[in-house]
């Protein structure tokens, strides 16, 4: 049974060591979180309301919930969150809007103008339409702790992760963060009911509120963590974000040339050759300041560690 319930109270738009702690959570327990639509306050509340400029001020956007102290983080150790359940509830949308997107008439802000869809999330189906059914997959977009100094903004993401928008960091799965921060300084936010490959689209994603289950783990940082990672029952996963699109390729996939050599003692020229075998690699959105791109390795090919 889960423990607290983290309710979404006061928002935040950047993820910083700066904020007061909203929860304190320990590894031995498992809590709920609260995160809200990613345009905050204004929320979806019909299938045929449109939205107007006014809806969505850039940047603020992903609203995260958060920070939530983790009892005994401290610089040097990972932070493992272990995602259970990722719930969704209400209508979602998804939008084009000029300006964003991977097709930006960034002079004139003309494109298709602004379009959205409002969709029905009901028993694990994303009703497109009358005709078109889409199963849901819910993920969580943003996730991560305080950077190294400063502020990220809630678009944005880094080697603290953020706006990763990754459809791995879903039920029963693990996402791994370097801790910069005494307490770590856990956001989440920006749940999805469904987002495909690239997240093409301004808010390309089925845009919905959430409400997630989750649990801590803390260990001593691999010496060469630097980004996030993931971990599946099935793949290791590692994390890339940068711009142009083929700087992200390259993080995500020196990452795992690192996590190899130092786990599976592979050694990394090596390494580098079996990925040229075996890398399962894609963009994972093209929309934010930095591009996501992820390295995936099958663990059937990975030795004992």
């Amino acid at each position: 049974m889960a423990g607290q319930v983290i309710r979404k109270g006061d928002l935040k738009y950047a993820l910083a060591a700066t904020d007061s702690f909203v929860a304190e959570v320990g590894t031995d327990e498992i809590f709920e979180v609260e995160t809200e639509l990613n345009i905050g306050g204004h929320l979806i509340h019909s299938l045929d309301e449109k939205l107007k400029p006014s809806d969505v001020t850039l940047p603020f956007c992903n609203p995260a919930t958060g920070p939530i102290r983790v009892r005994g983080a401290k610089p040097g150790d990972m932070l493992t969150v272990e995602v259970i359940e990722v719930g969704v509830h209400g209508l979602g949308f998804t939008a084009l809007w000029p300006g964003i997107g991977i097709f930006p008439d960034w002079v004139r802000r003309e494109e298709f103008g602004i379009q959205n869809r409002n969709v029905r999330v009901e028993k694990g189906i994303v009703h497109w339409s009358d005709t078109l059914k889409l199963e849901a997959k819910p993920m969580i977009g943003v996730i991560g702790v305080a950077p190294v100094a400063g502020g990220v903004l809630t678009i944005d993401n880094g080697t603290h992760g953020g706006n990763l928008d990754i459809q791995e960091v879903t039920n029963g799965n693990k996402v791994m963060f370097p801790i910069f921060q005494e307490g770590a300084y856990l956001y989440c936010g920006d749940v999805h009911a469904l987002q495909g490959d690239a997240e093409c689209n301004g808010m390309g994603a089925i845009e919905i509120r959430g409400h997630l289950r989750l649990s801590l783990g803390l260990s001593p940082a691999p010496k060469r963590l630097i980004w996030p990672r993931l971990e599946t029952p099935t793949h290791i996963c590692t994390v890339g974000c940068a711009r142009p699109l083929d700087d992200a390729l390259r993080i995500a996939f020196e990452e795992m040339v690192y996590w190899l050599e130092e786990s599976y003692r592979i050694p990394a020229p090596e390494a580098y050759m079996l990925l040229g075998q075996i890398a399962e690699a894609r963009c994972t959105q093209m929309v934010n300041p930095k591009y996501t791109y992820v390295c995936k390795v099958d663990k059937r090919y990975l030795p004992k560690r």
